[in-house]
C-alpha cells in the first residue's frame, strides 16, 4: 500500500513516514535558520578534526557511500563514537605503534567528515547553505584553536600541576591522557546530543530524486536531462572540476601551513622572523578567531552579494600580492613586526576558507542527494592525498630556498614564497571556464 502523501503545495509532495520529507518540509514551511541543527553540525566536527589523515584519505569515499544509502545521521553519530573511543585508546599508548594505530583507526572509522558537508547542505534553505558549510569550516577552526590549547596546557599534568597530579601515579604513566580523556567525554555528550539529530536522506522510492528535480520534470524535462543524472559520479563534470580545484588549493593551503611555521621561527640570518613556537602560536589562534567570526558573521552576506565562485576567484587574486609580501615583512622589527604579521595571517586565512567553502557549495550543487555523501567522500579523499604531499614539499622548498640568500634572482624565502604563489596561480586558473563548470 502506498505511503500517505502529505501536500504542503500543489507542486511539492512530501511521504510521511521519510525523514527527509520532514526535513525539506520544515524547511518549506520556516525561512529562518535551525540553530539546533547548526549547533549539531559544530559540534560534530570539533569530533572529527583528528581524524588521522591516511586512514581518512582510505575509507572516505565508503563512509560517503554508506551515508547515501544509510543515512547521514548513522554516519556521523558512528563517527562521532570512535572518537570517544580511540582517542581514550589513544590516550592510553604505551608505545609509538600503538599510538599510530589509534590515529589511524580513528581515521579509518571516523568518516563523518564527508557526510557533515552533504548534511550542512542539506538541512538548510538554499539561499542558508552558505552559513550551514561556513558552521562546518568555523567549526573546523575552533579545533585547530582549542585542540593544541588543551594538548598544550594539560599534557603532561604532573610537570605541570604537581599538587594535583602526584608522581608515579597513573597520570604520570600516561602523560598525554588527560587532554585525550577531555576531549572523549566532549565526543560523548555530542554523541549523545547526536540523538536528536534529525536525517535528511529521503527514504522512500523516489528518493533518488529531490524536490527540485521533480519540480524541474513536472515543468517539463527532456530525456538528455535524466540521461546526465543517471551518468556514474566520476563522469560528473562540475563535480570533479570544482574537486580538482579544491585539492590544488589544498596542497597550497598545507605547504603555506608548513612553511610559514618553520619560516617565522628560522633566524633573521636566514631570512626568517626569529620567533619563538609560542609567538607562532599565538598568531595562528588569532588567526582561528578571526575565521570563526568571518565564517559566523561576514561570509553568508558577503556570499549572497557576490557568489560563491566571484567571491572565491576575487579572494585567490588578491592573496597572491599578499603572500609575495611576506619576505618583506622580516625588515620590521618589535611590535609593528608581530601586528604586521598577524594581520597578514588574519587575510591569508580568511581567503583560504573563503576559497574552500565556496568550493563546497560548488561540490553539493553539483549532485543531487544520493549522491552527495559520495560526492563528498571523494573530495575528501583527494584532499587527504593532496594534503599528505604539502608538508613536505614546504619544508623541502623552504631548506633549498636558505641555500640561496644570495642569488640574484628571487634570493632566499623570496623563491619559496613566489613558488607558493604560482600553485594558487594555477587554481585561480583553473576557476575559470573553459574548466571549472558550474552546474545552473
Amino acid at each position: 500500500m502506498e505511503e500517505a502523501l502529505l501536500l504542503v503545495k500543489k507542486e511539492e509532495v512530501y511521504y510521511e513516514n521519510c525523514p527527509g520529507c520532514k526535513v525539506d518540509k520544515a524547511k518549506h514551511l520556516t525561512n529562518g535558520i535551525s540553530i539546533r541543527n547548526l549547533l549539531y553540525i559544530w559540534l560534530a566536527v570539533l569530533c572529527g578534526r583528528s581524524s588521522f589523515m591516511l586512514g581518512r584519505a582510505l575509507t572516505s569515499i565508503l563512509w560517503g557511500m554508506v551515508s547515501d544509502r544509510y543515512g547521514r545521521k548513522p554516519v556521523i553519530v558512528f563517527g562521532v563514537i570512535t572518537v570517544v573511543i580511540f582517542n581514550t585508546l589513544f590516550g592510553l599508548s604505551t608505545n609509538l605503534w600503538m599510538a599510530i594505530s589509534m590515529r589511524f583507526l580513528l581515521g579509518s572509522l571516523n568518516g563523518l567528515l564527508g557526510p557533515i558537508k552533504a548534511y550542512a547542505t542539506e538541512i538548510c534553505r538554499e539561499e542558508h547553505q552558505a552559513i550551514g558549510l561556513s558552521t562546518v569550516v568555523a567549526a573546523w577552526g575552533v579545533g585547530l584553536v582549542v585542540g593544541p590549547a588543551l594538548g598544550g596546557y594539560l599534557a603532561q599534568p604532573v610537570e605541570k600541576y604537581p599538587n594535583i597530579f602526584p608522581k608515579n601515579s597513573f597520570w604520570d604513566k600516561f602523560p598525554y591522557f588527560l587532554p585525550c580523556f577531555i576531549i572523549s567525554v566532549f565526543a560523548f555528550v555530542v554523541a549523545i546530543a547526536c540523538i536528536w539529530l534529525p536525517e535528511t536522506l529521503h527514504n522512500h522510492k523516489d528518493n533518488n530524486k529531490s524536490i527540485d528535480k521533480a519540480e524541474a520534470l513536472e515543468g517539463g524535462s527532456n530525456n538528455d536531462d535524466e540521461a546526465e543524472e543517471e551518468k556514474s559520479i566520476f563522469q560528473n563534470w562540475p563535480l570533479m572540476s570544482s574537486v580538482i580545484v579544491y585539492c590544488v588549493f589544498s596542497l597550497h593551503d598545507i605547504a603555506y601551513q608548513e612553511v610559514f611555521s618553520l619560516w617565522a621561527v628560522s633566524p633573521g640570518r636566514l631570512g626568517g622572523l626569529n620567533f619563538t613556537t609560542d609567538n607562532v602560536g599565538t598568531v595562528l589562534a588569532i588567526s582561528g578567531i578571526a575565521i570563526i567570526i568571518y565564517q559566523l558573521s561576514l561570509y553568508p552576506m558577503v556570499q549572497k552579494a557576490c557568489g560563491p565562485v566571484t567571491l572565491a576567484r576575487l579572494t585567490a587574486v588578491l592573496s597572491i600580492p599578499l603572500l609575495q609580501s611576506y619576505p618583506f615583512m622580516r625588515m620590521l622589527s618589535g611590535f609593528t613586526l608581530y601586528a604586521v604579521i598577524s594581520s597578514a595571517s588574519i587575510l591569508k586565512s580568511l581567503a583560504t576558507e573563503t576559497i574552500a567553502t565556496g568550493l563546497f557549495i560548488l561540490q553539493n550543487r553539483a549532485v543531487e542527494q544520493h549522491q552527495r555523501g559520495a560526492a563528498n567522500g571523494i573530495a575528501m579523499t583527494a584532499m587527504s592525498a593532496f594534503k599528505t604531499i604539502g608538508p613536505a614539499a614546504g619544508g623541502a622548498l623552504l631548506t633549498w630556498s636558505q641555500k640561496r640568500l644570495d642569488a640574484s634572482f628571487l634570493p632566499g624565502t623570496h623563491m619559496v614564497f613566489f613558488i607558493l604563489n604560482v600553485v594558487e596561480g594555477v587554481g585561480v586558473l583553473l576557476m575559470f571556464k573553459p574548466f571549472l563548470s558550474v552546474k545552473k
